[in-house]
């Protein structure tokens, strides 16, 4: 986010350690000028005037770990962050990238609404690194430059609720029923490929990156009014009946998602994918509103 031309002000907040990393960013040469905010103290100066706050906080997965596994600890953290925005900073665009994702948005939901702020069109959740390696993985099997691929990645961001259209993949080439599955298994297990990887040591955090300054980068290109800016991300939805939220593709403009759009033709393998994600995606949308409305 310093490297970005659209920020004027970075202000970075944590529990610790925050001075440091803000003195090593600050020495970047692009404009943004960067401060460090530590502790609770601290947090309402982070947070004023913000325009878009983007929320990684958390613990990372570790082997054997699942997403689930880290909703007590991130889901707190979610509401303490997402209660402290509604106060200092109600109009920001919300990037939530803490995982659970399926759960930590709606928790952020229940608490801005309790707080009389919400407003649907300004809280997203972050799925773009599924997008991202949709991309990688279907142009490395197609042999295409990746450059000019777009995988539409519908649903939720964990397991079997993260649907890759491939489909709709462009440059179409049609898949064999066995690659098709295989990339959307690979698409659906890239964080455990990761962990897995890193043996103990991390999670996907350079990719996330990478792909939460993507998503960050299209939230401040469309409040800066620039036309047709479009991704995926976790948004309040009527797109699947009976899933309050959903990720798709939204469009996004200065008053944040302008747009939601719906899911476009799916062949039959992509509708059973919907239909398997569905009792998933609502135990973890309701897991997460149960536990903000039972408060800290």
């Amino acid at each position: 986010m310093k490297m970005n031309p659209y920020v004027s002000s970075l202000a970075l907040y944590d529990v610790v350690g925050t001075p440091g990393v803000a003195a090593d960013i600050s020495h970047i040469n692009s404009k943004a000028q960067v401060k460090g905010y530590t502790g609770d103290a601290e947090l309402a100066e982070a947070l004023k005037g913000a325009d878009v706050v983007i929320i990684p906080a958390g613990v990372p997965r570790k082997p054997g770990m699942t997403r689930d596994d880290l909703f007590n600890i991130n889901a707190s953290i979610v509401r303490t962050l997402i209660t402290a925005a509604a106060e200092h900073c109600p109009k920001a665009l919300l990037n939530v990238i803490s995982n659970p994702v399926n759960s930590t948005v709606p928790i952020a939901a229940a608490v801005l609404k309790a707080k009389g702020v919400y407003d649907p069109k300004r809280l997203f959740g972050v799925t773009t690194l599924d997008v991202v390696r949709a991309r990688t993985f279907y142009a490395e099997a197609q042999g295409e430059d990746v450059a000019d691929v777009e995988v539409p990645v519908v649903g939720g961001h964990a397991g079997v609720t993260i649907l890759p259209l491939f489909s709709q993949a462009s440059p179409f080439k049609e898949l064999s029923a066995e690659k098709a599955e295989a990339l959307t298994r690979r698409t659906q297990d890239g964080g455990t490929e990761v962990v897995q990887a890193k043996a103990g040591k991390g999670s996907a955090t350079l990719s996330m990156a990478y792909a939460g300054a993507l998503f960050a980068d299209a939230c401040l290109r469309g409040l800066n009014g620039e036309p047709g800016v479009e991704e995926f991300c976790f948004v309040q939805s009527t797109v699947v009946p009976g899933l309050p939220f959903f990720s798709s593709k939204v469009k996004l403009g200065p008053t944040g998602a302008e747009r939601v759009y719906d899911l476009g033709d799916l062949n039959d393998y992509e509708k059973a994918g919907l239909e398997l994600l569905k009792p998933e995606l609502k135990a973890s949308i309701d897991k997460g509103t149960k536990f903000a409305e039972q408060g800290p």
